[in-house]
């Protein structure tokens, strides 16, 4: 089959009738369509997610609404499909948030041409058993995929419209680690599916863009043994394929759950963000995406600067605090400080700064966390003008034991030893522009997932103590202090038979230079485990508050 397809002037009637049901504004007839298939299990389809909360998330607002320049065609579910009428408007179906609907916008703001999109996704389906193209079982996904897209392409033939292949976006696994068969063949299965759809869709050069299992979730907690197996294999499939991607999503937003918080899929604010991260690598993979702007830090002329380093998981990142936001409840957070050095690595490593620049919101989907707020009265305290610099390092996709100096079976997943080079790096920076760097301590906020699953609940202390012993050890600083943060906890009788809160006292007060935060009084939050715009706000000005307290 040719990637690119024109129809004779025969079928001119039934090319004008399609454009006219998709809408008057898709673009002209002689631009040639990217079209890109979406497909996997429950987190390719949306589940858990609502149309009616996109606008709750200020940077995705409007994007619930019909796109009329973007054609999709679908086959959603298992037992119970749902179908479209042939290529349809780009809208969410059965009310619910694919990651399509970001991705074609995304995509749209940087591309001038026309998109559409073909979808066959189905949640609890396996790539060994139902997606497997040469032994289909099952629910037989493979082949139901192949006629969908097969049949896609041949509508847009018939209406004479140019197309060509773009993209593969690929998102499935969790229920491949549930099979010790499927779980250890995951990679080869892959990089057979991959082969099987370019030969049977005649694109030899045809792009994957495989999504990674979202670590934030439940089954990245309690099942991390068998979801790092999955990746692993994800990994050595696309490693040998060089039109294959791995897409980290493990940082992206993840839907609050009952009773304790904890949850298995994206839900909405994930689903749009998950969207984003295809479109950013595909755009970036054909140079489309532009470069990040950020504001140039005016560095002080004074030879001493203090440096606080920041670290943690989803609130000390900001999952769900948007700029947009910020601008309404403090704009002048919302404007850069110029005088104040920043450095970052989010999502542990999925977004970093280019070195030292001024502070400012500066996370990924428009997002920013509590050092803002915490700069503020720093700067504002006459007992010490000395300039500032805050070095941030996250990763919301982790847990505390990512953190430790041992880490997990999930090696991947250990950032331990890249946050220590981080740190080292940052003050090696400072000293070679001249400074005399004083170190004020690492500010850490305590992980949100550890307060809601029994066996982490239990270690966190644990984990903890040991961090902070190593980091003084790596950095030749025995008294280097630490300031720790922590919300209340998940309050329910599953989990309430440990006091994690104590356990926390418990460890700072045997410790001279370790100061425990523990702060209650939040503005009211709509969500377990993660904050808001005013919610992290609050947390910078609690944390700064308890640093000035001990250095008065």
């Amino acid at each position: 089959m040719n990637r690119t397809h024109v129809l004779t002037a025969s079928c001119h009637a039934l090319a004008i009738g399609l454009m006219l049901a998709i809408g008057s504004s898709v673009l002209a007839q002689d631009a040639v369509t990217r079209v890109f298939i979406f497909a996997g299990q429950s987190n390719m389809v949306g589940s858990d997610s609502r149309v009616d909360d996109v606008d709750n998330f200020a940077p995705f607002k409007g994007y619930g609404d019909v796109q009329q320049d973007v054609r999709i065609w679908y086959c959603i579910g298992r037992e119970n499909k749902t179908k479209s009428n042939g290529w349809e408007q780009l809208k969410p179906i059965r009310d619910i948030v694919g990651p399509e609907l970001s991705f074609a916008r995304e995509v749209g703001k940087h591309r001038d041409v026309p998109i559409a999109i073909i979808k066959v996704a189905a949640g609890g389906t396996h790539l060994g058993g139902d997606w497997n193209p040469d032994e289909p079982q099952g629910f037989k996904m493979y082949p139901l995929a192949l006629e969908q897209v097969q049949d896609a392409l041949a509508g847009l033939q018939k209406a004479n419209i140019k197309y060509r292949l773009e993209g593969f976006m690929w998102h499935q696994g969790e229920n491949d680690m549930f099979n010790e068969e499927y779980k250890l063949n995951y990679g080869p299965n892959l990089t057979s599916f991959m082969a099987r759809w370019r030969k049977d869709l005649g694109t030899p050069n045809l792009k994957f863009f495989v999504g990674e299992l979202c670590t934030k979730t439940i089954w990245g907690m309690d099942l991390r043994p068998r979801m790092y197996a999955i990746s692993e294999g994800q990994k050595k499939a696309i490693a040998s394929d060089a039109n294959a991607e791995y897409i980290p999503t493990s940082h992206v937003g993840v839907e609050i759950g009952n009773p304790v918080g904890l949850h298995y899929h994206y839900g909405t604010l994930g689903q749009l963000e998950h969207g984003i991260n295809y479109a950013h690598a595909y755009l970036r993979d054909i140079g489309k995406l532009p470069e990040r702007s950020h504001t140039e830090w005016i560095k002080p002329k004074s030879k001493t600067i203090r440096l606080f380093i920041f670290a943690g998981h989803r609130n000390m990142e900001g999952e769900r605090s948007f700029v947009q936001d910020l601008a309404v409840a403090d704009a002048e957070l919302a404007k850069p400080m110029p005088d104040v050095g920043f450095k970052f690595s989010l999502g542990g490593g999925v977004k970093t700064s280019n070195g030292w620049q001024a502070l400012e919101p500066a996370g990924y989907y428009d997002t920013y966390g509590p050092e803002l707020s915490f700069a503020r009265p720093i700067l504002n305290d006459s007992n010490n003008p000395t300039p500032i610099a805050i070095a941030k390092f996250t990763h919301s996709g982790s847990q505390m034991n990512d953190w430790t100096p041992e880490g997990s079976v999930a090696t991947t997943r250990h950032l331990y030893p890249a946050w220590i080079k981080f740190i080292s790096q940052s003050i090696k920076e400072l000293e070679e522009e001249g400074y005399s760097v004083q170190l004020q301590g690492i500010f850490y906020h305590v992980g949100e997932n550890e307060m809601s699953m029994h066996p982490y609940r239990k270690s966190a202390a644990k984990w903890l103590r040991a961090t902070v012993e190593q980091t003084r050890l790596d950095l030749q600083l025995p008294d280097l202090p630490w300031f720790v943060s922590q919300q209340p906890p998940t309050d329910h009788k599953n989990v309430n038979g440990i006091d994690v809160v104590s356990d926390i006292r418990t460890l700072s007060e045997s410790d001279s230079a370790m100061h425990h935060i523990y702060i209650e009084d939040f503005p009211p939050q709509p969500k377990r485990l993660v904050l808001d715009t005013a919610g992290i706000l609050h947390l910078g000005k609690r944390l700064a508050a308890g640093y000035l307290d001990v250095s008065e």
